[in-house]
């Protein structure tokens, strides 16, 4: 049994739903996608925080972190 389906699998199926089920599924997709994001964010943030709490990062303005970017 196959345990995975293509994208256009998904796009052709998702468009045989009434549109009622179409307009939920993107809100129920939206959602999990927005939760996603949440966590990968929270994971980054606790990543930094260690890391400054090792002393591998230190404190700088926005300016001088826009000037770093720049450069």
């Amino acid at each position: 049994m196959r345990d995975t389906i293509s994208f256009n699998e998904v796009l052709e199926t998702a468009e045989k739903l009434p549109i009622e089920d179409q307009e939920t599924l993107i809100e129920i997709l939206n959602r999990r996608i927005i939760e996603k994001q949440r966590s990968k964010l929270a994971r980054e943030i606790r990543n930094a925080q260690r890391e400054f709490k090792a002393g591998k990062c230190k404190p700088t303005s926005a300016d001088e972190l826009m000037r770093e970017i720049l450069s």
